[in-house]
């Protein structure tokens, strides 16, 4: 190596310490405040508790005030050792939200243990009022802190500089993606393509810097401090390795995408097999007591759902009669499980003539394909856009949820003439379950998803079912609709 590469590469690697030392800070600032906040809730829930089991302070044993004060720092240790911490979760909710429950029945188990060894008669009543609570104020506040974080993420900050390497597709699939979805906290500065570069320049708004070779010269120059690595024949398991190595000088943080698209973590396991660590992957489970227990908890929520909105359903109707006369229902086929088309039941938004207007407005159409969508609609009815801004015209769905042919949470119900075009593609995997009320698509932009992005959703919803993302989407769906976002 000459002296002048030496001193190149003297150089390279503070301006990168630099951009790292940036991401620590941050990420040790928000653990700081987090840290704070666990204790908090930690401390508020045991004070209730000892409050509400010990009504007169007179007779308050001073055990339980030590107990009080000591279960924040017991709370913040169980977080650590269950990763509560980690800063690969940061702002991701799911795995944030199932370490805290794991923290929680680990402390609960400890509490329990420690007082049969020490033969400390605890009171039954304050632990089953100070770990719950504590749980569910902690998961309050760790929400508002991630609210907190994707709203400052959305403005620019908080997040990792990010070089995208592999097929110029892909790197223009992922720079979109996470351009749509900054929450994520990444954002891609710049690319290093396979094959020859000297066609591009830019790639989707992001600058070229050269070929897989050169990745290392990308974070220096860009003064990255994450590569996202898109799945590519180029960078075989050899190739790979070396560029891992070359990054760990930098301590640059490295994302790999799989080969296999839409499968979640849960359907896939590590197993070790002739000295090959081999990726495992499950078939999709849609039958057994998963499914008997999703259309349980279906009909069962749209059955209280029905009976406690009948005055919502009553005032909705009367609104739709008052308007123009017209009937208040609107009934349109729609293709379920299986390719079995059933009647989708919605409150009637347009004017009654609607369909003989649509001809009229086929060349406006600014929808995503087979589906008509037009921002100013003139078929749609003054009180009709205030119900499709809130999605209250989607409510009676309810009803065919409760005979089962739909369910809470699904791919969104297709038209007859959007499945006529499938031609024995993927998609056809959106129609082996039930269509939804509400789904992924629903709470990722709604009107303004183009056709391929609702479809993609839609299959990953069908390859990643379970009740825990059903919860998921339904808790976001709320949001959405209240806001009115995507709605048009």
């Amino acid at each position: 190596m000459t002296d002048q590469a030496a001193t190149a590469d003297q150089q390279q690697i503070p301006r990168v310490d630099v951009a790292m030392r940036r991401v620590v800070a941050w990420q040790a600032s928000y653990t700081r405040v987090t840290v704070c906040i666990d204790m908090l809730c930690m401390l508020t829930a045991a004070s209730l508790a000892v409050n509400i089991r010990f009504l007169v302070p007179s007779y308050r044993p001073q055990a339980y005030l030590a107990i009080t004060f000591a279960l924040p720092i017991l709370w913040f240790i169980t977080l650590r050792l269950c990763d509560g911490y980690d800063s690969r979760f940061i702002g991701v909710g799911s795995d944030e939200f199932r370490k805290m429950f794991n923290a929680a029945v680990c402390l609960t188990a400890f509490i329990a243990i420690a007082s049969y060894v020490t033969r400390f008669d605890l009171a039954r009543e304050y632990v089953a009022i100070a770990l719950p609570t504590a749980t569910v104020l902690n998961l309050y506040a760790r929400y508002q802190l991630r609210k907190r974080l994707h709203r400052r993420r959305a403005a620019g900050y908080a997040m990792q500089r990010v070089v995208a390497v592999g097929h110029p597709d892909s790197v223009a699939s992922l720079i979109s993606n996470l351009s749509r979805e900054p929450y994520h906290g990444l954002s891609v500065v710049g690319a290093c393509l396979t094959g020859d570069t000297s066609f591009f320049s830019v790639i989707s708004g992001v600058p070229v810097i050269g070929g897989i070779d050169e990745t290392t010269r990308a974070v220096d120059l860009l003064e990255a401090d994450t590569v996202a690595v898109v799945a590519c024949p180029e960078l075989s398991g050899p190739r790979m390795r070396d560029l891992t190595w070359k990054l760990e000088e930098y301590g640059t943080n490295v994302y790999m995408a799989p080969t296999l698209l839409d499968v979640a973590e849960a359907r896939t396991t590590i197993r070790p097999i002739a000295g090959l660590p081999l990726l495992h992957l499950e078939h999709p489970r849609r039958t057994g007591s998963r499914i008997i227990v999703k259309a349980i908890f279906d009909r069962t929520v749209a059955a209280c759902a029905l009976f406690v909105l009948a005055p919502v359903f009553a005032g909705i109707a009367l609104a739709v009669k008052a308007e123009d006369g017209g009937p208040v229902f609107f009934q349109q086929v729609r293709v379920g499980r299986n390719g079995k088309p059933f009647k989708v039941w919605k409150f009637r938004t347009m004017v009654v003539n609607a369909e003989q207007i649509l001809a009229r407005l086929a060349e406006q159409n600014e929808g995503n394909g087979t589906l008509f969508k037009m921002r100013k609609d003139p078929r749609i009815t003054k009180r009709g856009a205030w119900l499709r801004r809130h999605s209250l015209d989607e409510l009676p769905q309810l009803i065919n949820v409760f005979r089962g042919e739909m369910s809470l949470v699904g791919p969104r119900p297709a038209l007859p003439e959007e499945t006529a075009k499938y031609d024995g593609t993927h998609m056809v995997r959106r129609i082996v379950v039930k269509p939804g009320i509400t789904g992924l698509w629903q709470v990722s932009g709604r009107s303004e998803l183009s056709l391929e992005d609702s479809m993609r959703l839609d299959v990953h919803y069908v390859e990643n079912w379970s009740l825990f993302l059903d919860l998921q989407i339904l808790w976001k769906t709320g949001h959405a609709v209240l806001s009115g976002s995507g709605a048009w």
